[in-house]
C-alpha cells in the first residue's frame, strides 16, 4: 500500500505523524502506570511525567528541521523525567531522538554522541558497582548501553549506508554524464567525418560536371565532337560520383559497424591516383605527376586521407587555376608527403566555393597527427600535407 505524498520520506508531515504516534504510545504507557521506573520518589504525582513526554514528542517533530535543537530538547526532557523517577514512554522515545540526531545531524554531532554514550556507559557501570558493592551493579551500564549507545550505533550505521548510497548515486550520475558527453563527441566527430566524405565525393565530381556544362553552354559554335567530349566527361564524373556515394551508403548501412572507419574494401587508395589524374585531365586540367621514393602499403586511414587530399587539391586547381598543376607524392620512411601546386587566376574567376575543402583537408591531416599547409608559394598556390605512416612500412 502506498503512503500519501504528505507522508513521504523527508516531509514535514511524516515528522509530525511520527511525533503524534510517539505521543500516543507514551500516553498509553502513562495510562498503564508504567512510571516511575527508577522510583527515587515513589510519591511523585503521575501527571508530572506528562510535560517531559510532550517535550520529547516535540523533539521528535524537530528531527529534520533542527537536529541540534531536537537533541537538546530531548536530552533536557529525559533528564527531568529521570529526576522524577523515569517513565518507560519518555525513555523509549529518547532512543528515537538519539537515532535521528545521528542520522540527520551534522557529522560532528554523531561523533560527539558516540563519545558521550560510551563514556556514560563506562561511568554507569562503575557507579553501579560502587553503589551496590556487587558486580551486578554493572547492569546500570548495560541500561545506558541499551538506551543510549545502541541507538547511536544504529543511527551511525544507517547514516553511513545513506552517505554511501548518495555517493554511489552521484558517481553513477557523473558516469552517465561522461557517457553522454562521450556519445555527443562521438556523434559530432562522426558527423564531421561524414561531412568531409560527402564533400569529397559529391563536390569534386559535381565541380567537373559544372565546369564542362558551363563550357558547353557559354562557348558558342561547338562542333558535335567537342560537345560529345564534354558530355562524356560529365557522364564519367557523374557515374564515378554515384559509385562512390553508393559505397559510402553501403558502409553506413553495414550491420554492426560503428562508422568510425571506412572498410578497406571500399576505401579510396593513394594507389588509385593515376585514375584520378586521368579523370581530372579529361576534365581539362593538365597534371604533371612526380613520385619520389618507392610506393608501399599504407595504413587504411592514411591511404584514404592521402587520396582525398589529392582529389580535393586537384579539384581546387581545376576550379580556380589556369589549367595546369604539379602533383608530387614523396614516400619517406616515416611519412608520405603530398604536394600540389598550380597557378591561380588573377581575375578571381572560377566556380564559387565555401572553403570547406581546405578545412576538410586540414582536419584529415590533424586527425592523423600530420602536418598541413595551404597558401601562396612563389607566385603559385601550394597545398602540402605530410601524413605519418610509422617506421619501417
Amino acid at each position: 500500500m502506498r503512503l500519501p505524498p504528505w507522508l513521504g520520506s523527508g516531509t514535514r508531515g511524516r515528522d509530525l505523524a511520527l511525533a503524534g504516534v510517539s505521543l500516543a504510545g507514551g500516553l498509553v504507557l502513562w495510562t498503564l502506570g508504567w512510571q516511575p521506573q527508577i522510583r527515587p520518589h515513589p510519591d511523585v504525582p503521575a501527571v508530572l511525567f506528562l510535560p517531559p513526554l510532550l517535550a520529547m514528542c516535540v523533539a521528535v517533530g524537530l528531527r529534520l528541521v533542527a537536529p541540534r535543537a531536537s537533541l537538546a530538547v530531548g536530552t533536557a526532557a529525559v533528564v527531568v523525567d529521570i529526576a522524577l523517577g523515569g517513565s518507560l514512554g519518555a525513555i523509549l522515545i529518547y532512543t528515537q531522538v538519539l537515532y535521528d540526531a545521528c542520522v540527520y545531524g551534522p557529522p560532528r554531532l554523531w561523533r560527539w554522541l558516540l563519545r558521550a554514550t560510551i563514556g556514560l556507559s563506562v561511568v554507569g557501570a562503575i557507579v553501579g558497582v560502587v553503589l551496590t558493592d556487587q558486580w551486578s551493579g554493572v547492569a546500570v551500564g548495560v541500561l545506558v548501553v541499551l538506551v543510549g549507545l545502541l541507538p547511536v550505533l544504529t543511527g551511525i550505521s544507517v547514516r553511513q549506508y545513506r552517505d554511501q548510497a548518495a555517493a554511489e548515486r552521484a558517481r553513477a550520475e557523473q558516469t552517465a554524464r561522461l557517457v553522454e558527453l562521450d556519445r555527443r563527441q562521438a556523434v559530432s566527430a562522426e558527423r564531421a567525418r561524414m561531412a568531409r566524405e560527402l564533400h569529397d565525393v559529391v563536390a569534386n565530381h559535381l565541380s567537373a560536371v559544372a565546369i564542362h556544362a558551363t563550357a558547353v553552354l557559354s562557348v558558342p559554335g561547338l562542333d558535335r565532337g567537342q560537345v560529345e567530349s564534354a558530355l562524356r566527361v560529365i557522364r564519367e564524373s557523374s557515374v564515378q560520383g554515384l559509385a562512390e556515394m553508393r559505397q559510402m551508403i553501403e558502409v553506413l548501412r553495414e550491420p554492426g559497424g560503428d562508422g568510425t572507419a571506412v572498410p578497406e574494401s571500399v576505401s579510396a587508395r593513394l594507389a588509385e591516383t593515376d585514375e584520378l589524374v586521368e579523370r581530372v585531365r579529361a576534365a581539362g586540367l593538365a597534371v604533371r605527376v612526380r613520385t619520389d621514393g618507392a610506393p608501399g602499403p599504407l595504413p587504411v586511414g592514411v591511404d584514404l586521407a592521402a587520396y582525398r587530399i589529392v582529389q580535393e587539391s586537384l579539384t581546387n586547381a581545376l576550379k580556380h587555376g589556369t589549367g595546369e598543376a604539379d602533383l608530387t607524392i614523396a614516400y619517406r620512411p616515416a611519412e608520405v608527403v603530398l604536394t600540389v601546386e598550380n597557378p591561380v587566376r588573377r581575375d578571381g574567376a572560377g566556380l564559387p566555393g565555401a572553403g570547406a575543402g581546405l578545412i576538410g583537408m586540414r582536419e584529415r591531416a590533424t586527425l592523423l597527427a600530420g602536418r598541413f599547409s595551404a597558401g601562396p608559394h612563389d607566385g603559385r598556390w601550394q597545398v602540402r600535407a605530410a601524413l605519418p605512416i610509422g617506421e619501417g612500412r
